[in-house]
């Protein structure tokens, strides 16, 4: 097997660095439990020196307004991204535990090929616009409504999709013309540290315009980027709990929060549905071994149809393939930790005593004796009310449930605090777009559609987060406005 190199550094002021303290971490494989390498282990001082590095590069550089220089060393690392596209993809796949497959498309590929959307709209986002000749108290004026970065973004990535949300939110936030201080999560630091030592050893960026501070202490780090005063916006990724807790810390300061956080979203089969097709689908929650928060993970049936879509359920979860993620015929592999295996347990356990009929899985597979796995797991007759319906399981797991009519579905589907995403599917594109519309989510999938792109705006309602990330709205989340009154030419 060959050697993984991961990046054991971090970036602060255009230098890998060791930790201040010269402390380490193990990053670990979760398919295999070894350790692969280690990582710097940074503290609040380390952060520290990045938020410094970062506010002097945005208020003593021309990052901020040379829009040409930001798109040369933007595309000078794309450009060095793709060309070590296979340097990545073991890295990736070690740390995370993702299939290998998914390495070719959303864990990585997609997100090098989709940068080149913020790079563009550098040139073709309007920076500014007029508004019409306005009178006000006797004076005639012209006005002018101006884009500008906002300043310091402290950018706190998850473990499930690390490498994709990096660059996603590295993408606008530095091509607005921002500075950066990215906190990756403790569980997959390399994917962020590879991006620093690219960034420093192969780009022009300015010192101090990108910094990438990783430490084991999953609390210290972020708090300190949210409560300073000189980290102007915080763009997180992650669970609705950690996501309150943000932006309470953050109102001191009266910071700019942008948050993308869980779900509990319902996949809504309607009676006329395609059921080998639509229900077929279900066992795909178990992808990434259901490590995704926009997954739809409630199932929703008919009661005129039920068994038939159940008995397509279980055949589907059967039959569904995991274990090594470096195997291309693989869709699912372990889950991050033994912390987040034993949680996954805890759910299928509690839904079991809540009464749900479990019809596949529920346990750690007996065929793996290393690595964090838990079967593909798929309970029925599943309350609408209850534990496994309404908390974020975040593992292998499917809740289906029924229902009488649409206007039941919906009710079922909207019973949630979460308001990420959804689908549904029925004969009639009419009916199932009414039905979309009615679900109060910020992602809808019908009859199959993808949603999801660069230029799509993907964030949620309710407990599901504040803001967008993607798209024009993604990219002004990084943006602050400006109006200016001027005297009309002539006048």
């Amino acid at each position: 097997m060959e050697e993984l190199r991961g990046e054991s550094q971090m970036l602060i002021d255009g230098k890998m660095v060791d930790a201040a303290s010269s402390k380490t971490f193990d990053n670990v494989n979760p398919a295999t439990e070894e350790v692969i390498g280690q990582i710097a282990d940074g503290a609040v001082e380390d952060v520290d020196r990045a938020v410094s590095a970062a506010r002097r590069a945005f208020d003593e550089t021309d990052w901020s307004t040379n829009r040409a220089f930001r798109k040369k060393c933007l595309e000078q690392l794309q450009a060095a991204l793709d060309r070590h596209r296979e340097d990545l993809r073991p890295l990736i796949v070690a740390e995370v535990g993702s299939p290998i497959a998914l390495t070719h498309v959303v864990q990585m590929d997609s997100c090098i090929d989709d940068f080149s959307y913020d790079i563009g709209l550098i040139d073709n986002y309007e920076w500014e616009r007029d508004l019409p000749i306005h009178e006000f108290m006797g004076m005639t004026s012209a006005r002018k409504v101006v884009h500008e970065p906002i300043g310091v973004v402290g950018a706190i990535t998850p473990w499930n999709f690390p490498f994709m949300l990096n660059l996603s939110k590295l993408g606008p936030a530095l091509a607005a013309g921002n500075t950066v201080v990215l906190k990756p999560a403790p569980d997959t630091p390399w994917s962020a540290s590879f991006i620093g030592r690219v960034a420093a050893e192969e780009t022009d960026i300015p010192a101090g315009v990108l910094n990438v501070v990783t430490s084991a202490d999953k609390a210290a780090v972020g708090e300190f980027l949210v409560a300073d005063r000189r980290v102007d916006v915080i763009s997180f990724t992650g669970s609705s709990q950690v996501g309150r807790l943000i932006m309470a810390q953050g109102a001191a300061t009266l910071k700019r929060v942008f948050l993308e956080l869980g779900g509990k979203s319902a996949n809504i089969i309607l009676d006329d549905a395609d059921f080998p097709s639509y229900v077929g689908s279900g066992a795909m929650v178990c992808m990434h071994a259901g490590q995704g928060c926009a997954i739809t993970t409630r199932m929703l049936l008919p009661a005129s149809r039920y068994d038939e879509g159940v008995a397509i359920l279980e055949e589907g979860f059967a039959n569904f393939p995991y274990g090594d993620p470096t195997d291309m015929g693989n869709l699912m592999g372990p889950l991050i930790n033994a912390t987040q295996r034993e949680r996954v347990l805890g759910f299928i356990e509690q839904g079991k005593a809540e009464g749900a009929r479990l019809l596949a899985g529920g346990k750690r597979p007996e065929h793996l004796d290393k690595g964090y796995f838990v079967e593909p797991t798929l309970f029925v007759d599943v309350d609408p009310d209850s534990t496994i319906a309404q908390e974020e399981i975040f593992g292998p797991v499917l809740s289906v449930i029924r229902y009488e009519d649409d206007a039941d579905a919906v009710r079922i589907a909207n019973n949630s605090r979460y308001g990420l995403s959804g689908s549904v599917a029925s004969a009639s594109l009419d009916r199932a777009m009414d039905v979309a519309r009615q679900i109060r989510a910020g992602t809808m999938s019908v009859n199959g559609g993808l949603y999801f792109g660069p230029d799509s705006p993907f964030g949620g309602y309710k407990d599901s987060g504040i803001g967008r990330e993607h798209g024009l709205e993604g990219f002004a989340e990084y943006l602050e406005t400006k109006t200016i009154g001027l005297p009309v030419p002539g006048k």
